[in-house]
């Protein structure tokens, strides 16, 4: 397999702007990418309740109007705030919410969950990294049940509250040590613990160049030899804010840390330097891609303000820009991607069709 682009459903423009999944995939289609994270997010908004019967029928849906437009689904995400909960009760609920993400994932027709370390306060999950082994081996047992095994993939967030950077993702993975349970490398999570913080003036940690070469040399020896463990990457940049990401800041919210809040405003897609692009994330990508010589799905998972906008044409905007960033990388790293002919040519006409036909309601029609 070689590597092809994909991106997260959201990223196109959120569902409670008012941008359909449809109109998403269609833009997607149209911009050549060829994969998408789905995020549970828009599958609950193309289900009219939350009961398992109405998103397993959206699930159907989601995999039809993929399939003809020749998009794969390359996971389900994001199961958050499971591992480590000291409520015990929460935790059964939780599993009781997996049995349901393993009956839709082989309906979306994907074989993989994102699981992103959670970032729940203190006093509600446990930093003991038995516990958290614990965890995550029950969710990875229950996936080693199905029939076609469910893969998981762990990834550290960069205000994760204890998983925070991906040393501590890795070992948690190489403790886990199920066959079904790897890794997703972020590269905006990655950068953004060891290298950026929003809140200084100068964007980054002190002395950060020194420490993200040291962080990527150990990334290369340590994973290249499992590099079967990386079940797919996510690669992004982010702006440089003009000042501090402190109180009085437009995007500072109390209820967030600083690096979160950034997040969800600041990602931008690979090599946007005209919009403020300042991470060494080409470091990161060749390290990843050509050092430890990973193929497999290369996924933007962009947050930004801009998918809060409600004219219609941001999803364009969106799918056009990533379509320009993965075009990008591909010459800035040499990169070997799939034939031409993988990608399914997608006519204005067909695009016009898929954006009046396909309705909230027409999931009905692949009620399994």
């Amino acid at each position: 397999m070689v590597c092809r682009p994909g991106i997260s459903s959201m990223s196109l423009g959120r569902c409670y702007a008012g941008h359909s999944f449809e109109h998403k995939m269609a833009m997607a289609a149209k911009h050549g990418l060829q994969g998408i994270e789905l995020f549970y997010e828009d599958l609950c908004d193309l289900a009219p309740s939350k009961s398992a019967s109405d998103l397993l029928s959206a699930a159907a849906y989601v995999r039809t109007l993929c399939d003809s437009l020749n998009i794969s689904i390359i996971c389900l995400q994001p199961f958050m705030h499971y591992e480590g909960l000291l409520d015990r009760q929460k935790h059964a609920e939780r599993i009781e919410e997996m049995k349901l993400w393993l009956q839709l994932a082989p309906v979306l027709g994907t074989d993989t969950i994102q699981v992103p370390s959670s970032f729940l306060p203190e006093d509600q999950i446990s930093d003991d990294l038995d516990l958290i082994v614990s965890d995550l081996q029950q969710i990875a047992d229950m996936g080693l049940q199905q029939s076609p095994v469910i893969r998981f993939a762990y990834e550290s967030l960069c205000w994760g509250t204890y998983c925070d950077k991906w040393e501590r993702c890795w070992e948690t993975v190489q403790r886990v040590d199920r066959p079904n349970f790897g890794i997703c490398l972020d590269s905006f999570n990655i950068l953004g613990r060891i290298y950026a913080d929003p809140t200084s003036e100068t964007g980054c940690n002190e002395d950060a160049e020194q420490v993200v070469a040291e962080s990527v040399r150990r990334l290369v020896e340590r994973i290249k030899p499992h590099r079967e463990k990386i079940f797919f990457i996510q690669i992004v940049d982010a702006e440089r804010l003009d000042s501090p990401l402190k109180p009085g800041h437009a995007f500072y919210n109390p209820e967030q840390r600083s690096r979160m809040s950034w997040s969800r405003n600041c990602r931008l897609f690979y090599g946007e330097t005209q919009y403020g692009a300042y991470l060494p994330t080409k470091l990161v990508a060749n390290a990843i891609i050509n050092e430890i010589g990973y193929d497999g799905w290369v996924s933007f998972e962009l947050f930004n303000r801009a998918m809060e906008r409600k004219d219609h044409a941001v999803v364009e905007e969106l799918a056009s820009r990533c379509a320009v960033g993965w075009n990008k990388m591909v010459v800035d790293l040499g990169m070997e991607t799939a034939s031409p002919a993988l990608t399914k040519t997608v006519s204005n006409e067909q695009i016009e069709e898929t954006r009046k036909d396909s309705t909230r309601t027409s999931f009905e029609n692949a009620r399994l």
